[in-house]
C-alpha cells in the first residue's frame, strides 16, 4: 500500500448554523480542517496509508484533532505534542450573490511556534513514497519556510515524490515573501498543484484573456501557465483547478494536467455545481490527483479522478471529504448528473 506524508495546520473550524451571518449567531459548528489534513483524510478514506505531521497541544482541544483524523484512519503517530494552543478560523459560508467570509485566528498556534528541530525527518520518511504540503505551511513563518526546506531534502534523500499546491494566502503573507520562499521549496518540487489565481499571486503568471468571475476560461492561456511554470522550476507534471464563479452557490468546475515530460496536455471534463461546502474543494482535488498517480493511473483517468473527487468534496459540509475511491470512480465514468461534455484529452 503506497506511503504518502502530508504537513501542515490543523486548525478548530467555527460556523454559524445553516447560512447564518456572523453578526445573527448564537450558535456556532466546531469541526476541524486544514489543507494538508484534508488531503490525508481523503488518502486515507481511498485506502492509502496517509500519515499527517503537525505539531498540536497536548490538551483536550488538541487531542479532539488528533481524534477527528484517526476516526478516518489517517496515522497521527507523527503528531508532535506540545504548544499552548490551536489555530482557530471562523468561516461563514457565502449564499447566491454574498460571499464567505473567513477569519482567522491562528497567531502563536503550536505549529506556528514550532521549531525545525520538532520533526525527525528521517523517522517521519521511512517508507514513505510521497510527500505533500501547501503553500500556507511556509506562510506560517520563517521557522516554518525552514521546516518546509528540511521536509522537502530529506524527502528527496529518501526518494519521495513531492507534490505541493501553491494555495496563496494574502492573510499570512505578501505576494512578495510568498514569491521568495516558494521560489525556493519548489525547486524540490515534482507535482505542483495550483488555481487560476494562485499562480498569479505567488509567481506572477497568468492566464491571458481569462476572468473567472465572469465565468469565462481560455484553456490555451492555461496551457501557457502550466508551460512557465514547468519550465521555472523542472515540475514533472501541473495540475491547475478551473472555477468559472457564477455565484456564490453555483460553480463552473473542471482542471488540467500538464505532463511536462511527455509534452501532454490533459483537460478534465467539466461540472456544473450547486455548493453545499466549498472549503477543501482544491485539497480534495489534491487528494485526488496523488491517489491517482501513485496507483498508476493515467494522466488523463488521473485529472478525472481528481476533479470528481473535488465536485463531490462540494456536496459535502466541512473540511474533509467523506467519500470513497468506488465512489469517485463512478461519477468520473459519467454517473452523475453534473458532468458536462468531455474535452478532447490531447490539445
Amino acid at each position: 500500500m503506497p506511503k504518502v506524508v502530508t504537513f501542515g495546520e490543523l486548525m478548530v473550524r467555527l460556523q454559524p448554523y445553516n447560512y447564518e451571518r456572523f453578526v445573527q449567531a448564537d450558535h456556532l459548528e466546531f469541526s476541524f480542517g486544514g489543507g494538508e489534513a484534508n488531503v490525508a483524510v481523503s488518502l486515507a478514506n481511498y485506502g492509502l496509508d496517509a500519515v499527517y505531521v503537525t505539531k498540536l497541544p497536548a490538551h483536550a482541544i488538541g487531542q479532539a484533532a488528533v481524534n477527528s483524523l484517526r476516526r478516518y484512519g489517517v496515522d497521527t503517530s507523527m503528531i508532535v505534542r506540545g504548544g499552548d494552543r490551536i489555530g482557530i478560523y471562523y468561516n461563514e459560508k457565502g449564499a447566491s450573490q454574498r460571499g464567505s467570509v473567513c477569519i482567522y485566528d491562528r497567531a502563536h498556534s503550536a505549529i506556528q511556534e514550532s521549531t525545525p528541530s520538532d520533526f525527525d525527518w528521517d523517522v517521519i520518511f521511512e517508507g514513505a513514497d510521497w510527500f505533500h504540503f501547501t503553500g500556507i505551511t511556509p506562510a506560517l513563518g520563517p521557522n516554518m519556510v525552514d521546516a518546509c526546506r528540511d521536509a522537502c531534502k530529506a524527502a528527496k534523500a529518501h526518494g519521495l515524490k513531492i507534490s505541493c499546491d501553491l494555495n496563496y494566502r494574502g492573510k499570512l503573507w505578501s505576494r512578495q515573501q510568498a514569491r521568495e520562499a516558494m521560489t525556493d521549496l519548489c525547486q524540490y518540487v515534482d507535482v505542483c498543484i495550483s488555481n487560476e489565481e494562485d499562480a498569479k499571486d505567488v509567481f506572477g503568471i497568468e492566464a491571458e484573456a481569462t476572468d473567472i468571475y465572469a465565468g469565462e476560461i481560455n484553456r490555451e492561456g492555461y496551457k501557457s501557465v502550466a508551460r512557465q511554470l514547468a519550465d521555472r522550476f523542472g515540475f514533472e507534471k501541473v495540475a491547475i483547478t478551473l472555477r468559472e464563479s457564477r455565484s456564490a452557490s453555483d460553480n463552473g468546475w473542471s482542471a488540467m494536467l500538464f505532463d511536462a515530460v511527455g509534452n501532454e496536455y490533459h483537460f478534465s471534463k467539466k461540472y456544473d455545481l450547486h455548493i453545499v461546502d466549498r472549503v477543501g474543494g482544491g485539497d480534495s482535488f489534491g487528494g485526488g490527483l496523488i491517489y491517482a498517480l501513485l496507483t498508476g493511473k493515467g494522466n488523463q483517468r488521473a485529472v478525472e479522478f481528481a476533479v470528481a473527487a473535488s465536485a463531490l468534496k462540494h456536496t459535502v459540509e466541512g473540511d474533509y471529504n467523506m467519500v470513497t475511491a468506488a465512489e469517485v470512480e463512478k461519477l468520473a465514468d459519467g454517473d452523475g448528473y453534473a458532468a458536462q461534455g468531455l474535452f478532447p484529452a490531447y490539445l
